[in-house]
């Protein structure tokens, strides 16, 4: 089965008939609509529809999507994402270099000490932050790490297999949630990436609660919210994230980490920069 026709047969499985206006008769052999309850909602055949669930028909138009998504009730993201993986799938391709951060985002970040930041790549990992935003999301690894590919931490394994890093959210599951949602969406997005694909791979094998989430399919593309944290320094303190992305396609994103002014929140930020300028002076890298 495809990623198009299991993430179809996910959200068909999470629809009852009583959610659509359907009436159900007596008990069903597996849970949520029937692929034929589905082809007529969607207004294609039912033969056509198990086809496209079983990765048998590709090419599926825009209109089939648009009416597969409405008979789904699938969120903006979720229907984004199934355009995404009905497109026509590339060739895998061969292993790249290990992505770097521009030299002028890395600048942009050292320039807002105030302000955590952190540059993610295309699969989560960092390729860059600046002090506040190190300290505050893993002030137990090295400044340098992202620089240096081999050691390069990457946010959605150190939060699943990474025990400071789960000890750091107070929401764990919501956070959990939300990491494997994102990468559901960078994954539609790079099918070919073997990098990505082996992650995940990783991921399912080591963490039960990762391989419990990826198989529901959750898909929400994560730009803004809060995040409560327990950090060993500073406390519990709540911030707000914003993701930019630059208009390239480099595949990166940039996020910044803020607290609500005149709040604990904003003061325990404020007490772990100056931590920071006291206790590591002269610390701060050279990218080599």
């Amino acid at each position: 089965m495809t990623e198009l026709g299991e993430f179809l047969r996910v959200r068909r499985a999470a629809l009852q008939p009583a959610d659509v206006g359907l009436r159900g008769y007596g008990a069903r052999r597996v849970p949520g609509l029937r692929r034929e309850e589905l082809a007529m909602l969607a207004g294609v055949s039912a033969t056509y529809y198990a086809r496209l669930e079983q990765g048998l028909s590709a090419n599926a138009s825009e209109a089939v999507l648009e009416s597969l998504a409405r008979a789904l009730e699938l969120t903006p993201d979720e229907r984004a994402h199934l355009h995404t993986l009905a497109r026509t799938p590339t060739r895998h391709r061969p292993r790249s270099r290990p992505d770097v951060i521009r030299p002028g985002m890395l600048r942009l970040i050292e320039s807002m000490p105030d302000t955590p930041a952190v540059v993610l790549g295309r699969r989560s990992e960092v390729l860059g932050w600046n002090a506040l935003g190190h300290r505050l999301v893993a002030g137990h690894l090295p400044f340098a790490a992202p620089h240096r590919p081999a050691e390069r931490p990457n946010m959605t394994r150190l939060l699943f297999l990474d025990a400071h890093t789960r000890e750091l959210y107070r929401r764990r599951d919501e956070e959990a949630q939300r990491a494997v949602s994102s990468l559901r969406v960078l994954a539609g997005r790079s099918p070919e990436d073997d990098e990505l694909t082996r992650l995940v791979g990783e991921l399912t094998v080591q963490s039960a609660e990762f391989a419990r989430l990826w198989a529901r399919h959750p898909v929400a593309n994560c730009v803004s919210g809060t995040k409560q944290l327990r950090h060993p320094e500073v406390g519990e303190l709540e911030v707000a994230f914003e993701v930019l992305t630059p208009p390239d396609d480099a595949g990166h994103r940039l996020l910044l980490y803020t607290a609500e002014p005149g709040t604990p929140s904003a003061a325990a930020l404020d007490l772990l920069r100056h931590s920071r300028t006291t206790c590591r002076t002269g610390m701060s890298p050279s990218v080599s």
